[in-house]
């Protein structure tokens, strides 16, 4: 079984289309926002975690899977593998903050900072932030790029070498991604508001960040099966596809409250502050926020049904993909942006934009290798698999 992609010229076009409408909306808030230029900068910091944040948590997919010798998403693992591909575009664009810095970090100001900020400059500066963030980009690169090379050369070579190679390379990413998930979310997130803590934040936002991948692997297989490719993704596959969306909803919901429940219960003034000013000058997203991000999932995707019918999962997964958008939004627009920001036709534009980026890299990724791993060693069960 040996399956191709093949990148039509009007999946291009349209992907193209997509990101051209992203520069011009950029180009756009330039223009209108040259007195707010945080507006402009939150909004790039904004799309680019969460792209990353989604190709980085479908390695760590892989890598899980890998190590723990599942063997049910063995047919549909390219997907997710060639999101490695879309880890060096994000570098680039993420090493772009550094001219926006001033306008979103306000530790950057250093004339400026009280007791409590001049206390963490030995971790907040800019030469180490970019330090960390370089560290971070060579040591993904490096470990999921190994991780897809040496899944393409078992296709040439009819034997477990390779594969038990990668197991080490899963195992190095999975420790990695442990430590740098969190440290990534406090580097770029958490020190906007910088005098807020949470020390919960970096599982919050990596269970977001997983959920939402997910949502993407979901969707882009089931536009590949529409298309008449992986035919041999069944309902078991998308079932078990389903199960991870409701379940990682429910674990994103569950520290989602328990950061809210705990900080506010405790009623200390530098705490609670990160949320009065959501509660109270965002409180339409606020609530959209837990009611796309947990009761739509729960509610809809609670019977077995439900997890096996495609409409269904695709509008779900389509769902959780904008209700994290929000939920990232409601993290880094408050503090950086201020109690004015909104969502208008920069931030869905821009978002546009990097969505047609995306999907071209992956889909281009997804031509360089067979969409079937003919030689995994588990691809029989996976193909005979059923729940």
């Amino acid at each position: 079984m040996n399956e191709k992609f093949k990148f039509e010229k009007s999946q291009k076009i349209t992907f193209i289309l997509l990101i051209v409408v992203g520069l011009l909306s950029l180009t756009a808030g330039i223009l209108i926002y040259k007195d707010h230029p945080e507006k402009i900068w939150s909004n790039i910091l904004l799309n680019n975690y969460y792209f990353l944040a989604i190709a980085l948590c479908g390695i760590f997919f892989v890598a899980v899977h890998k190590i723990a010798d599942s063997g049910w998403q063995a047919s549909l693992i390219r997907i997710p593998e060639s999101f490695a591909s879309y880890i060096p575009i994000a570098a680039i664009l993420m090493f772009l903050i550094y001219f926006g810095m001033h306008d979103i970090y306000h530790w950057t100001h250093t004339e400026s900072l009280d007791h409590i900020l001049q206390g963490k400059t030995a971790y907040l500066n800019m030469p180490f932030f970019f330090i960390r963030m370089f560290i971070y980009f060579a040591l993904w690169i490096l470990v999921s790029y190994g991780l897809r090379r040496l899944s393409i050369k078992s296709d040439f070579e009819n034997d477990n070498k390779h594969f038990n190679k990668s197991r080490t390379y899963a195992a190095l990413f999975v420790v990695l991604f442990a430590i740098t998930s969190s440290t990534m979310s406090w580097d770029w997130l958490l020190s906007i508001d910088a005098h807020w803590y949470s020390t919960m934040f970096g599982w919050y936002i990596f269970s977001g960040a997983l959920v939402t991948s997910i949502a993407a692997i979901t969707l882009i297989i089931l536009y590949l099966r529409k298309k008449g490719y992986m035919q041999y993704i069944t309902e078991s596959h998308l079932h078990d596809l389903g199960k991870y969306l409701f379940g990682f909803s429910i674990m994103w919901a569950y520290l989602w409250f328990v950061q809210f429940l705990f900080i506010w219960y405790a009623n200390i003034q530098e705490e609670t502050v990160y949320f009065v000013q959501r509660l109270e000058h965002f409180p339409i997203l606020f609530y959209a926020n837990v009611i796309i991000n947990l009761v739509l999932p729960f509610f809809v995707l609670m019977s077995r049904g439900s997890k096996m019918k495609t409409s269904i999962l695709a509008t779900i997964a389509a769902i959780i993909l904008i209700g994290h958008w929000i939920d990232l939004y409601l993290v880094i627009m408050p503090g950086s942006v201020g109690n004015s920001a909104s969502v208008g036709f920069l931030e869905i534009g821009l978002s546009i934009g990097y969505a047609g980026l995306f999907l071209y890299v992956i889909f281009n990724s997804l031509t360089k290798a067979s969409l079937v791993p003919v030689n995994h060693p588990f691809l029989e069960e996976s193909l005979h698999y059923e729940t």
